[in-house]
């Protein structure tokens, strides 16, 4: 494939000092707070792009990402947090925002440059926090896999929301959080044109392999997901991606 038939990606390095720098600390506070239990580091492979691709069931799943991922990951993450401190925080994180209900071609570029620069991009294919068990997907992890042929690692989170707890909610000090890391999927990647019928069934192929990852992480871990959100916690969000574990 040569540079041609590559989308465009963004001009900008994302800064990644903040988030190197800052990681070893946060380990130690994540870990005097909870049980923290991580599995399967040695998937995530040690060079080269990488996309970390995780259920979403608590707030508490992307900071885990950041913190306790083998490498450094960039994770697209939804621009309505990148305002006050907070968003002055993840900017210098090198955290990348993402318009969700609107095509967002600066946040694919930036994570096409995060991967051509060798680095990990993190996705969290529902799109908002739930149930954690993949019944809606979105395509970006499989664009972004199709796009530069990078792995994708399946993470299941486990344990960030406690049953019947509400979307913003947090286990209490002393819990048990499991993150566990799963066989790497990987696609050829194709060169543009790109139809959308590749696209489908590259995502259909993803959504299956990290459905059987999440079973083995809750059957590892001897874990269940808590289940869906209490009435009205649940964000809006796009129906651009399977629905309801549909697949075409």
């Amino acid at each position: 494939m040569t540079l041609a038939e590559l989308p465009r990606s963004s001009e900008r390095h994302p800064p990644t000092r903040l988030l190197v720098r800052g990681r070893p600390l946060a380990r130690r506070v994540v870990g005097r707070w909870y049980d923290v239990r991580v599995s399967g580091s040695d998937r995530v492979p040690t060079a080269g792009p990488v996309i970390v691709a995780g259920n979403h069931i608590g707030i508490l799943d992307g900071p885990l990402l950041a913190v306790l991922a083998p490498r450094p990951v960039h994770a697209l993450t939804k621009s309505e947090m990148f305002s006050g401190p907070l968003g002055r925080l993840l900017h210098r994180a090198g955290q990348v925002p993402v318009d969700r209900f609107h095509p967002d071609k600066a946040a694919v570029r930036q994570c096409l440059r995060v991967l051509r620069d060798g680095g990990a991009v993190g996705v969290f294919p529902e799109g908002t926090r739930g149930a954690g068990d993949l019944s809606r997907f979105h395509h970006g992890a499989a664009y972004l896999a199709l796009v530069t042929g990078a792995p994708v690692v399946p993470t299941t989170f486990l344990g960030t929301r406690l049953p019947g707890g509400a979307s913003g909610s947090v286990p209490p000090r002393g819990s048990r959080l499991d993150v566990v890391f799963g066989e790497p999927w990987t696609v050829t990647a194709q060169p543009w044109p790109r139809r959308r019928e590749q696209l489908l069934h590259a995502s259909a192929l993803l959504l299956q392999h990290m459905r059987d990852e999440l079973d083995r992480a809750c059957a590892l871990t001897g874990r269940d997901l808590p289940g869906p959100l209490p009435a009205g916690q649940t964000e809006k969000d796009p129906d651009t991606g399977f629905v309801n574990r549909g697949t075409p």
